[in-house]
């Protein structure tokens, strides 16, 4: 099946990933493809340190071993590090707590070519089989790219916030997920 980008020629299908569980060498790479500054424009504004990344890469291997879902290395076909994409508990003391989470981040080399949108999809597809009934994602209100993705998902907006790290504006979008038993 060829799934289609809402909005985009009809020649035009998402192209292949593969997701996996971040091993430690995706520490390195995750530090080296977010170290753009338009990668990091929502993020902080600046490249985290490698310990940051050392960090959550194991934190989503627990994740994976106790949810069966995580924020997953992204691979492109040639089997390249391109981002993460995927779930996990919310991690904020404010916010949806205790709810799912769906997020990505890509390198600024992948960008605009259906990377983000083919694993957001196989993400929820792969938390759906896991029983999660509904995800959240939140969004920085400025950030039209992952705005877009939360639309070809077919999410909706349910609540507009002020973040209390940044102070900025931020969309919380929601999708039932509708699970089967």
């Amino acid at each position: 099946m060829i799934t289609r980008l809402k909005g985009c020629p009809v020649n035009r299908a998402l192209p292949v990933v593969r997701l996996r569980v971040p091993t430690d060498e995706d520490a390195v790479a995750w530090h080296r493809v977010f170290g753009h500054p338009d990668v990091m424009e929502f993020h902080g504004g600046r490249p985290a340190e490698l310990s940051v990344y050392e960090e959550l890469t194991a934190r989503q291997r627990r994740h994976d071993a106790e949810r069966g879902f995580c924020l997953w290395t992204l691979l492109d076909e040639d089997g390249r590090v391109m981002g993460f994409t995927g779930a996990q508990p919310w991690p904020a003391e404010w916010g949806p707590r205790g709810e799912i989470e769906i997020g990505w981040r890509l390198g600024r080399e992948f960008w605009g070519k259906g990377y983000v949108t083919a694993a957001a999809r196989t993400t929820l597809e792969r938390v759906r089989a896991a029983g999660v009934p509904s995800v959240v994602a939140m969004v920085d209100a400025r950030n039209a790219r992952s705005i877009a993705v939360t639309q070809r998902l077919g999410m909706r907006l349910a609540d507009t916030f002020t973040s209390p790290e940044s102070r900025r504006e931020g969309h919380c979008y929601r999708l039932d997920l509708g699970t089967t038993d």
